[in-house]
């Protein structure tokens, strides 16, 4: 450029320079060589992509007031055969390639970044990529700088699914809207199908997509569900996930409960009966029976509790029987003995009749 023949010349007619001259020049020298350090490219030397997946190469430098980017080109060597893939000048951006078009873009808006990005990589599209920008300075001179990045094509193999339940979780209740989302890392395109049961077991297939929905869960829909995927990679492997259990819950139905040992006890001890044998008086042969039929209900008949609603704060009041005494005994004032069993109760009924038909009346003799 233009710099090296005024440093020629200066080294060999120093006397066509003045020292005003030469000051200057040598300011404006220093000043492009500071602005073209900052032009430098800055990108990656090699790089890999994933078939049918995008790729970014980057091509960065920082941009100077003194210095107007003038053109980008991006060019491809492959097969020793170098071909101009991108080009931006002032008349706009143009793909020069057709198997290119709709697949690569230069960002517009971000000054100093002329990376290429390729989308739906081919296994065609490795090779050696140059990115080339050219600038203008305030002289008119031009400064041309270019960076090369290696960029290989490859297919990865898919990995193992994982699945991710939705929003309700694993635990969802009966007609709820819910889905299962089976995911895995390879090159596109990946296929995927959902099996109800367990790997290795009996299966019925459900979908074939990547998300299994349910509309409106039946308790049918209750078992374990397991995904596969699958891509075109060399390997041809397919890969499932572990099982999950997907359980489906009617609320309308109340949960069945199993009795405590602790309840059980509480409902054998209602239903005990105590039947107590006293003689109301000294040398009387007939013995005055004095039944205590009681159960735990018979408390609650005999001091009812009342809640008044204000703070939470109930008190107890007396009741008044709600059901028919059979069995309701004079006090014993002599033994100060007083019923406390109100409820009538089938046991002790029975029981009663059958203590009273072994005794008879008589004097003692």
């Amino acid at each position: 450029g233009w710099e090296k023949h005024w440093l020629l010349n200066l080294v060999v007619h120093p006397a066509w320079f003045g020292v005003a001259d030469i000051i200057s020049s040598f300011i404006s020298i220093s000043h492009f060589l500071i602005s073209a350090a900052i032009l430098e490219l800055t990108g990656t030397h090699d790089t890999k992509g994933t078939w049918k997946s995008s790729i970014t190469l980057p091509c960065v430098y920082g941009p100077s007031q003194d210095f107007v980017q003038q053109t980008v080109i991006w060019t491809l060597v492959r097969d020793q055969s170098p071909a101009t893939v991108f080009r931006r000048d002032n008349s706009g951006d143009h793909i020069m390639l057709s198997r290119y078009r709709g697949r690569v873009s230069v960002p517009k808006y971000r000054p100093g970044d002329v990376s290429l990005e390729i989308e739906k990589l081919e296994m065609t599209d490795s090779g050696h990529y140059t990115c080339k920008v050219t600038w203008r300075a305030q002289n008119n001179s031009l400064l041309t700088k270019e960076r090369t990045t290696i960029v290989k094509v490859v297919k990865v193999s898919v990995t193992k699914p994982i699945i991710r339940a939705g929003n309700l979780g694993f635990t969802v209740p009966k007609g709820a809207r819910t889905s299962l989302t089976c995911s895995a890392n390879g090159s596109p395109p990946i296929t995927y199908r959902w099996f109800k049961g367990e790997p290795g077991g009996n299966t019925v297939l459900v979908s074939n997509h990547a998300v299994l929905m349910f509309d409106s869960l039946q308790t049918s829909d209750t078992g374990k569900y397991y995904c596969e995927a699958e891509n075109k990679a060399s390997s041809q492997v397919k890969q499932q996930s572990d099982a999950v259990q997907l359980t489906v819950r009617d609320l309308t139905k109340p949960a069945a409960t199993v009795p405590s040992s602790e309840n059980k006890a509480n409902t054998m001890a209602n239903d005990i009966f105590i039947v107590v044998v006293l003689s109301s008086r000294p040398g009387s042969f007939l013995p005055l029976m004095l039944d205590f039929c009681f159960s735990q209900n018979t408390r609650n008949d005999r001091r009812r509790q009342t809640c008044s609603g204000i703070n939470g704060k109930c008190k107890y009041e007396e009741g008044k029987p709600t059901v028919e005494n059979n069995f309701m005994t004079q006090p014993v004032k002599e033994n100060e003995y007083e019923t406390i069993s109100i409820k009538e109760n089938i046991e002790c009924k029975i029981l009663v009749n059958a203590m009273e038909s072994e005794y008879e009346v008589g004097d003692v003799q």
